[in-house]
């Protein structure tokens, strides 16, 4: 199922970008995220992140993006 996928601007205490569908909980407040597009799923949202940006640390977000979760 499509979604719009955001990552948040700030990292977590791993060091990771979390990944969030729009529909999230836990979605960052709009400054503090960057829309990656409308995806299947976390995992091509996570894709596309890692091409856009060149940075290789993003993981899923526990509530809405639990399979891409890495902890």
């Amino acid at each position: 199922m499509y979604n719009d996928y955001y990552y948040n601007k700030n990292t977590d205490k791993n060091g990771n970008h979390e990944v969030h569908k729009d529909s999230c909980s836990y979605l960052p407040k709009s400054q503090n995220r960057v829309y990656i597009g409308y995806k299947n799923d976390c995992s091509s949202a996570i894709q596309k992140a890692k091409n856009d940006t060149g940075k290789s640390n993003f993981d899923g977000c526990y509530h809405c993006s639990n399979s891409c979760h890495k902890g």
